[in-house]
């Protein structure tokens, strides 16, 4: 059946999803394009990335790059791999509960100037991070702390963004008077956020882990700024290093192809696994 023999005003429907659906279809494509190019050219030599044959069948050497990428400057690759780990997966979980703490906190308790606070906490989700970069580099110099693991891992474990989320995830999640009852039953105010609030905030912790998983993974400035030794360096600084290196050794290349494949999977797996919280926390507060 054509167009023009459906009804006047089921055209107009059809016609709003077919465009839906086309546009839809082009920002997928342009997505996954950048994402299918990076994995054939993970599975080519250098020889074939200069001869832009990374189409071609030919050349298919993804275990050598595999393996290269990993014994390369004495497996410093690994020790960048761990590192992000530690700073993402570790430092995502904790400025979660710390922000969704925060947000539970500007949400259940009445204390003096609390709009004022978290009007301050919307303005720091607006300042771009490389304007914060200088004056943490200053107190990281101060403190003692320039060139070590805790003057890039400090600074994420705070997250106004996750703040504003967190509060947002408690009017939707806690109702008060399942706090009142808790306190009745004599619970204190810590036993009643970790043992019946945090339990109804899950969806909301996971969402705000994500993202900053996300943030912090691919942070780049800030561990440019503090860091010099590159036993510290996270993947994404390390492969900076290597790109840079890449100018006047060429080998380098296909190992910074490889590096960026590995550096996106840990991504992918967080939001396969955790993608149903994700989904549920986004809806936080949207339906009441």
């Amino acid at each position: 059946m054509s167009t023009t023999d459906l009804p006047v005003a089921l055209r107009p429907r059809l016609f709003g999803r077919i465009a839906v659906n086309t546009v839809v279809g082009l920002f997928v494509l342009y997505t996954l394009l950048p994402v299918l190019w990076l994995v054939l050219a993970a599975t080519k030599d250098r020889d074939a990335l200069f001869n832009s044959e990374v189409l071609s069948l030919t050349n298919f050497s993804f275990w050598q790059n595999l393996v290269d990428v990993f014994t390369e400057d004495k497996g410093l690759f690994g020790r960048w791999y761990l590192n992000s780990l530690l700073y993402a997966g570790v430092g995502a979980g904790i400025s979660a509960v710390l922000s969704v703490a925060c947000g539970y906190a500007f949400d259940k308790y009445v204390f003096r100037h609390k709009e004022k606070l978290f009007g301050l906490v919307l303005a720091a989700v607006m300042v771009p991070q490389t304007v914060l970069a200088l004056p943490l580099y200053l107190m990281a110099s101060a403190s003692g702390l320039v060139n070590t693991f805790w003057a890039v891992f400090i600074p994420v474990l705070f997250n106004p963004f996750g703040v504003y989320l967190g509060r947002i995830f408690s009017q939707g999640y806690v109702p008060g008077e399942v706090l009142e009852a808790a306190r009745i039953d004599g619970a204190g105010e810590l036993t009643m956020f970790f043992r019946v609030a945090l339990r109804l905030l899950g969806p909301g912790v996971v969402t705000v882990f994500l993202f900053q998983l996300t943030a912090i993974w691919n942070n780049f400035f800030l561990p440019m700024v503090m860091l010099s030794d590159q036993q510290l360096y996270p993947v994404s600084l390390g492969l900076y290093a290597w790109n840079s290196a890449a100018r006047v050794s060429p080998e380098y290349y296909p190992l910074v192809i490889m590096g960026s494949l590995l550096a996106v999977l840990p991504l992918i797996v967080a939001f396969l696994l955790l993608q149903r919280f994700w989904r549920s926390g986004l809806t936080a507060g949207a339906v009441k």
